[in-house]
C-alpha cells in the first residue's frame, strides 16, 4: 500500500502554473487583444496597475478557496468573513485605542477561529461543507451588522491605512501581499507533505484514509487557511478605504468560487492549482476592468458574472466525465 509521501502530483512550481493552462491562457490573451482594440487607455502601465490592484483581494480569497476546493469542499463564508474581520479590526483601533499590529493579529486570529469552526464540523460531522459554510455566511455577516447596528467605523490612524495605500514604486501594496502568498501557496502545495496531501484528500478521501492521511486534520488546516486568507483580504480592503463596513465582501465567495473553477481546479477536488486560480482572477479583472471602460451597467456584469460561473462549472463537469 502507498505511503501518503508517494501520492503524485504535477512535478515543478512554475511548470504546474503553465502545464494545462493553455485554454485558459489563450482566452486571456484573446480578452485582452479585444478590450484593447476598444479603448486605448487599457493596456496602458497604470490600468494594469489598477487591474492587479483591484484584483488583489478577490485573489488572496481564492487562494484560500483554492485549497478549499482541492479537498472536495465548498467556503461560502469566506465573504462574511471577511466582513467580521473588517468590523472587528477596525473597532478594535478606532474605539479600543488598541495598536494596530494587535488588532490586526486578533483579527486574523478571528479570521482562522472561524475556519477553525467550519473545518471541525465538516471533518467530525456527516454535515456537507455548503450547509455548514452557508451557516457561517449567515452568522458572521449578521455578526457584522450587530457589532455596530450596521454602521460604518472610520479609522483614522494612518499607520492602519498604510497597510493597503503604501506603493513600492508604481505598485501598491496589496499587489506585494497578493506576489507573496500566491508563491508561498504555490510552495506549499508542490513542495511540501502537507499538500501532497491535499491533493489526497480531494483524490480519492477512502484511498487517503487508508494511506494513512490524517484526513480530518488537513480538513480542519485547510478551513483555518481559509478564513486567515479571507480575513487579510477584509483587513486590506478595510485599510484601503479607511473605513470597516458590514457589507464588505458580499459576493465575494462567487467570484472566488468563479476564479478557481476558471483556473482549472476540479470542482470535485483533487486536481488544481493556485497558479490556475491567479489566470481565473486576471480573466474576471480584466473583463469587469473592461466593462466598466466601456460603461457596461453594474447589473449587466452581476448578470456576466454568473454566466461566467456556470460556464466555467459546465466545463469543469465535462473535463471530470472525461
Amino acid at each position: 500500500m502507498p505511503s501518503p509521501n508517494a501520492v503524485s502530483v504535477n512535478p515543478g512550481m512554475f511548470g504546474r502554473f503553465v502545464k494545462g493552462k493553455e485554454r485558459i491562457l489563450i482566452a486571456l490573451l484573446v480578452l485582452v487583444v479585444v478590450l484593447s482594440l476598444f479603448s486605448d487607455s487599457f493596456l496602458s502601465k497604470s490600468n494594469m496597475l489598477n487591474v492587479l490592484r483591484q484584483i488583489s483581494t478577490n485573489a488572496i480569497v481564492s487562494f484560500g478557496m483554492t485549497l478549499v476546493i482541492l479537498i472536495g469542499g465548498i467556503d461560502l463564508s469566506v465573504g462574511s468573513i471577511m466582513a467580521l474581520v473588517s468590523m472587528i479590526t477596525c473597532g478594535m483601533i478606532a474605539q479600543a485605542g488598541l495598536p494596530i499590529w494587535l488588532a490586526v493579529g486578533l483579527g486574523l486570529c478571528l479570521g482562522a477561529l472561524l475556519g477553525l469552526i467550519n473545518g471541525s464540523i465538516i471533518a467530525k460531522t456527516t454535515v456537507p461543507p455548503f450547509i455548514v459554510t452557508l451557516a457561517m455566511m449567515s452568522m458572521a455577516r449578521g455578526s457584522a451588522f450587530l457589532y455596530t447596528n450596521g454602521k460604518p467605523i472610520r479609522v483614522l490612524d494612518g499607520g492602519f491605512n498604510r497597510i493597503a495605500n503604501t506603493f513600492v514604486g508604481p505598485v501598491a501594496m496589496p499587489i506585494i501581499y497578493m506576489v507573496v502568498l500566491l508563491v508561498v501557496i504555490m510552495i506549499v502545495l508542490d513542495k511540501t507533505k502537507f499538500g501532497r496531501r491535499i491533493f489526497a484528500v480531494g483524490g480519492n478521501e477512502t484511498a487517503a484514509i487508508f494511506s494513512g492521511v490524517p484526513v480530518a486534520r488537513i480538513k480542519i488546516v485547510v478551513y483555518m487557511i481559509s478564513g486567515t486568507l479571507a480575513g487579510i483580504a477584509g483587513i486590506v480592503l478595510s485599510a484601503r478605504m479607511y473605513t470597516g463596513q458590514p457589507s464588505v465582501g458580499e459576493g465575494a465567495e462567487l467570484t472566488a468560487i468563479a476564479s478557481v473553477v476558471l483556473g482549472g481546479t476540479r470542482f470535485t477536488g483533487g486536481i488544481g492549482s493556485v497558479g490556475g486560480t491567479i489566470i481565473g482572477c486576471l480573466l474576471i479583472g480584466f473583463i469587469n476592468n473592461g466593462l466598466n471602460m466601456l460603461n457596461v451597467s453594474s447589473y449587466i456584469q452581476t448578470i456576466i458574472m454568473g454566466a461566467v460561473i456556470l460556464i466555467a462549472v459546465y466545463f469543469d463537469s465535462l473535463r471530470s466525465s472525461r
